[in-house]
This record gives structure tokens, C-alpha cells and sequence, in this order.
């Protein structure tokens, strides 16, 4: 008889997915917007990072959710895959470094988790990525493979067969560096006695509650993210007794003990596993608009100087003619607003209106007040040369007064349009993460709604930076 429960809904999972369906399309809509707007020639000329944000959405709308195990030789990463996928799809072996690059498998759940069959939401695929040992691949090749495995993954499984080791904590450290959460699986139970096992298991936990020498990976790795299995049990001798009454002793292999991974890996993707899927789009596709404005700005790099010189005479000329004082700081203002837009529009980079009054505003504050500074001796120059002009037509010896305050307060408006535009260089090199739908604004919109018994939780300091 079936359980009249479960067929009611459950509003906590209604919520979850609700909240994750939105963190989806929120990237999607993010790297779309950065795509449309580069034209075909930057395209062309910047095809590698233009891939990365295609690559980056084609994975949202695909849904595929990757999972990669890392871990030193012989900790058993393929047997803790083969484990989970219910089949020996991946080789293992008693030699050392049977696996010799990384590999990727589908992971279909015979009874699907929630997360995969949810109506009126985005169904979610997994992937499982194998990966040579950590300390098999020497110097730059293996810190390049795990950063570019650890790049496309969104959950890190961290496999180790006892205590953990310097190199290994070394390699997580480096691990850690992707933002990534993390899982850490101790393989290999069947090994120890109990006495044994849970003394090693208390030890990782206390690694990672941080409290094991001021370690510092309690950000990305809770002693919730422990768990301890045996993929692959060593086979135990049998005692056979026939019906002649012989008696036979035969070696036979233990079914796995993966059911807490197993089980710690869809309750983390049930909870989190679309924001998961979002984040690590957007924080790619960050990077990829980073690179290609930091290129664009080297491009345009003369055109950029002759413009801000450009509105650094007019902004001048400007404040110089003008005899009312309000009009100088409303038209230096307006300049410099001018300004940013015009830059933006040359760097091919999204900048509206209001997005260019809110980096004014960041300028004027980071300045150190030195830009504020100027716009109040701007303005005092500016009542003083307006009193000039009220008694230049009694007096013909104001006219030298209103044209030495002219002089000067022109100096200082062109060293403000000047300093406002190199600014705006600097900001605009990152400025295409901005915006609405720019990644930095939704990766900050996902984590202020996290919740604190969440992964992302933990992640999100870093994830903002």
C-alpha cells in the first residue's frame, strides 16, 4: 500500500525549487545579454572567451551537473565512482595511476531523486569526472589539469583512505582556490577496525571545524561534508558447507558501502544543486567578460586617450565661458557623465545612463576626496567669477579678475575630466560584470538569498570577491 503522504507536496521542496529555478534563469539571462552584445568582429578576434560564455550557457540550458573526484594515487577514486554509478564502467586496478587522464561518465539515478523529475522545472543531468592522482602528474601539468577540471565542476569530491597527508592537505588547499564546495569521502573503512576508523573519521572532522592547527578550510568544508564509505570492500574468505558435508573455503567481495555519499550528494543537489549549476556559469562567464574588456580597453587604448583629452578641453572651455556658477558644477557633471557613456560606447562594453552616474558617484568617492575637493573649489571660483562678471560692466578692471578666476577654475575642471576618465578606464575594464544582468550584480542577487544551512552559505565570501 502506498504512503498516502507521499503524494502531497512538500512546500520546503516547492521553495527550494522555486528559488533555484529563478537563480537559473537569472544566469541565463545574464550571459545571453553578454553575448548579444558584442559585435561579430569582436567575436572573431576574441573567439576563445566568447566560447567560454557559449560553453557556459549551452551548460545551463543543458542542465548538466558535474561532479569530479580528486584525490592522491590509490585513494580509490574510480572504485567510489564505479560505486555510485552501480557498475564498473571506470577501470581500477592494484597498480598505481590506472587512470591516466580525466574521464567523464553520465550518472543516471535508477529511481530518480527528486531533483531530475520536479514538473514545470528544469530537469538536471550529472556527470562524474574522474581524474589522475594529485601526486602522479609532476609540477605545472597537474596544478593546470586539477584547476581546469576544478574550473568546470560544480561539486568536488576529495577522496582519501586514512589520515590525510601534507601533500593532501595541500591539495585540497589548492582545491579550495575554485570556490567549489567540497565533499570529503574516506574511502576504504573496510580497512580498519572500528576503533580505528572512527578515531581517523574524528580527525577529519576536526580538519574540518578548522580546529586542527588553525587550519583554514572550515569555509569550504563542514564536518557535515564528511562521510565514510568503502567502494570497493576486499574480498573475505567464505566458509562453504555442501550437503555431502565438505567443506570449501571461498574468497567473495562484499557489496559497497556508498549509501551516505550517495545519499549527501543528491540531498546537497536537491537543495542547491540548480544555484550550484548558476553560479559556477556565472563566475565562468565573469572571468570570460573580464578577459575580453581587459582586450578591448588594450585595443582602444589611443582612441580612449584622445577622447578623454577630447572632453578635457571642452569641459574646461565650458566651465571657463560660463559666468553662473551652479551652471559650472551641473555642466562638469553632466561632462563627465558624458563622458563614461562615451567610453563605454567605445569599448563596446553595456553602460546606461543611471550605470553611468552610479560609477560617477564610485569615482567621486574612491578619489580620496580629491575630486570632491575639486568640485568645491570649483565652485567657489565659480561664485567668485560670477561676481566678476555682476561688476565687469561698472568696473573694467574685473574682467581681469573674472578672466584669472576663468583660468583657474578651467585648470581644475580639466584635471577633474581628466582624472574622472583614466577612472573610468580602470572601472570599465571590469565595468561589462556590472548592471543588472551583469554576473557580479546576479552572483551578489544568489548569495544574499542563500540560505545559512547551505553550501553556498559558506561560499559566499569568496564567490564575491
Amino acid at each position: 500500500m502506498s504512503n498516502p503522504q507521499s503524494s502531497q507536496p512538500n512546500p520546503e521542496a516547492g521553495r527550494h525549487s522555486n528559488r533555484q529555478e529563478s537563480h537559473l534563469s537569472l544566469a541565463r539571462s545574464s550571459i545571453r545579454r553578454a553575448l548579444s552584445g558584442y559585435t561579430p568582429k569582436i567575436r572573431a578576434s576574441l573567439r576563445s572567451e566568447i566560447e567560454v560564455l557559449t560553453n557556459s550557457l549551452q551548460k545551463l540550458d543543458q542542465g548538466v551537473i558535474r561532479i569530479a573526484a580528486f584525490g592522491l594515487v590509490s585513494r580509490g577514486k574510480s572504485a567510489v565512482l564505479n560505486a555510485l554509478l552501480g557498475q564498473k564502467i571506470l577501470q581500477t586496478g592494484p597498480l598505481n595511476g590506472v587512470t591516466q587522464w580525466p574521464r567523464s561518465v553520465r550518472w543516471t539515478i535508477a529511481s530518480e531523486p527528486p531533483l531530475t523529475k520536479e514538473k514545470g522545472f528544469s530537469k538536471v543531468q550529472m556527470e562524474l569526472i574522474d581524474t589522475p592522482g594529485l601526486d602522479e602528474i609532476e609540477g605545472q601539468a597537474r596544478a593546470t589539469m586539477a584547476q581546469e577540471v576544478a574550473r568546470q565542476a560544480d561539486l568536488i569530491l576529495f577522496i582519501v583512505s586514512g589520515d590525510i597527508t601534507r601533500t593532501e592537505y595541500q591539495a585540497l588547499c589548492e582545491l579550495r582556490q575554485a570556490q567549489k564546495p567540497i565533499i570529503l569521502v574516506f574511502n576504504k573503512i573496510d580497512l580498519y577496525p572500528e576503533q580505528d576508523r572512527q578515531a581517523i573519521y574524528e580527525n577529519l572532522q576536526e580538519l574540518g571545524a578548522g580546529s586542527s592547527g588553525g587550519r583554514r578550510l572550515q569555509q569550504l568544508l563542514s564536518p557535515d561534508e564528511i562521510v565514510m564509505v568503502a567502494a570497493e570492500p576486499a574480498p573475505i574468505q567464505v566458509r562453504v558447507e555442501w550437503p555431502d558435508g565438505k567443506v570449501t573455503y571461498e574468497w567473495e567481495s562484499p557489496p559497497s558501502d556508498i549509501d551516505e555519499l550517495k545519499e549527501k550528494i543528491l540531498s546537497i543537489l536537491n537543495r542547491e544543486g540548480r544555484s550550484l549549476l548558476a553560479l559556477n556559469a556565472l563566475v565562468q562567464a565573469r572571468e570570460a567578460e573580464a578577459t575580453i574588456a581587459s582586450k578591448i580597453l588594450e585595443l582602444r587604448n589611443t582612441e580612449a586617450e584622445d577622447l578623454i583629452w577630447q572632453f578635457t578641453k571642452y569641459k574646461a572651455l565650458a566651465v571657463a565661458l560660463n559666468p553662473i556658477a551652479l551652471l559650472d558644477i551641473l555642466g562638469g557633471t553632466i561632462a563627465d557623465l558624458a563622458l563614461i557613456r562615451e567610453l563605454a560606447r567605445l569599448y563596446n562594453l553595456p553602460m546606461t545612463s543611471y550605470e553611468a552616474g552610479k560609477l560617477w558617484k564610485t569615482i567621486l568617492l574612491s578619489s580620496g576626496g580629491l575630486l570632491l575637493g575639486e568640485m568645491g573649489s570649483s565652485l567657489l571660483l565659480g561664485l567668485g567669477k560670477s561676481a566678476a562678471a555682476v561688476v565687469s560692466g561698472e568696473n573694467p578692471t574685473s574682467l581681469t579678475a573674472y578672466g584669472g578666476v576663468a583660468i583657474a577654475q578651467a585648470g581644475i575642471a580639466g584635471y577633474g575630466a581628466y582624472a574622472v576618465g583614466r577612472a573610468a578606464q580602470v572601472y570599465l575594464e571590469q565595468g561589462c560584470t556590472w548592471g543588472q544582468l551583469g554576473p557580479n550584480t546576479v552572483i551578489q542577487e544568489i548569495l544574499d538569498r542563500v540560505e545559512p544551512s547551505t553550501i553556498l552559505y559558506r561560499l559566499r565570501q569568496e564567490l564575491r570577491q
